[in-house]
Order: structure tokens, then sequence, then C-alpha cells
């Protein structure tokens, strides 16, 4: 009898992201602009906005101009060896490339089959990991019945608190 291979597992983890400290905030501003107006006639996005949306996300990025992402880039290379059994892959909700969507649909095209995600945001009552993250993965779950998506939320306090107290007393 021939022994199943394990499932492939992913683990995306999802930052907020942050607008480039070179790029124009006049297009950050009229990005927003068109977000609040859609959010207000709940409409879909026009293609103005996705344009403005996509030129943001895919700003050139370097440690200098967007030390958020280089700091994801680097907490994304410390987990790489803590899951050696996983392909990790890093995501945002806005300003940076690549989205949720994208990365998930990156990890099925490479025949992914488990895909684990958790936010950056690490306590319990933000929007983002409280609202809009879940939508997203229920989104693409229904998008892709043939895979596995979980949100892995929420964090444990209490290991948090062990982690901020290690950290403080570095400093004390």
């Amino acid at each position: 009898m021939e022994t199943p291979t394990p499932a492939a597992t992913a683990f995306v983890l999802v930052g907020h992201g942050a607008v480039a400290k070179d790029c124009p905030r006049d297009l950050v501003r009229q990005l927003k602009a068109l977000e609040g107006r859609r959010q207000i006639t709940g409409e879909p996005p026009a293609p103005e906005e996705k344009a403005l949306e996509d030129r943001i996300r895919h700003w050139p990025r370097t440690p200098a101009n967007d030390p958020y992402g280089a700091g994801c880039e680097q907490l994304m290379q410390s987990l790489r060896p803590l899951l050696p059994e996983m392909t990790l892959k890093l995501a945002y909700l806005e300003f940076n490339a690549p989205t949720l969507e994208e990365a998930v649909e990156d990890l099925r095209q490479s025949g992914i089959t488990t895909v684990l995600v958790a936010p950056s945001m690490m306590t319990p009552g933000g929007v983002h990991s409280e609202i809009d993250i879940p939508q997203i993965v229920d989104r693409l779950q229904t998008a892709y019945p043939e895979m596995t998506l979980r949100y892995a939320w929420p964090f444990d306090l209490s290991k948090i608190a062990q982690l901020m107290a290690d950290h403080v007393q570095q400093f004390a």
C-alpha cells in the first residue's frame, strides 16, 4: 500500500502595509478619497481607484523608503528556519504588494493545498484582524474549495505577554 504524501502547507503572514516614503502623498490622498466615496455609495471600486491602488502597491521599495516592509521581510527570514516544512509568503492589506488574494493565488498555482494565515497584528479588537482578514479568507475559501484555508487567530495573549516581558527585561 502506498503512503499518501502529506498535504503541501503554506503560511501567509499578513501585514498592514505602509506607503513608501517617496511615493507622492497626492496619490494616497486621491486613493483615500475614492475609497471613501465608494464606501458611502456601496459601489465596486472604479478603474481609477484600482489603478491608483496598483501604482501605490507596486511603488519601488527599499529598506530606506519602506522600513515597515523591510521589517516584515526580516521577520519572514527569521520564521523560515522555524517553519522549514512550510512555504512562507508575505502579504499586505494595503499599500504594499502582494495582496492576500494574490499570495494565495500564487500558492494555489504552485500546488499548495493548505494555507495558514495570520496577521502581524497581535492584539484583539482591530478591524483588520477581526473583520477584514477573516472576510478575505472566507472569500478565498469559497473561490478555492479544493484548498483548505485556516485563519490562525487570535493569538494567545499570555504568550504575547511573555514575549513582551522578556523583551522589556533586556532594557531594564
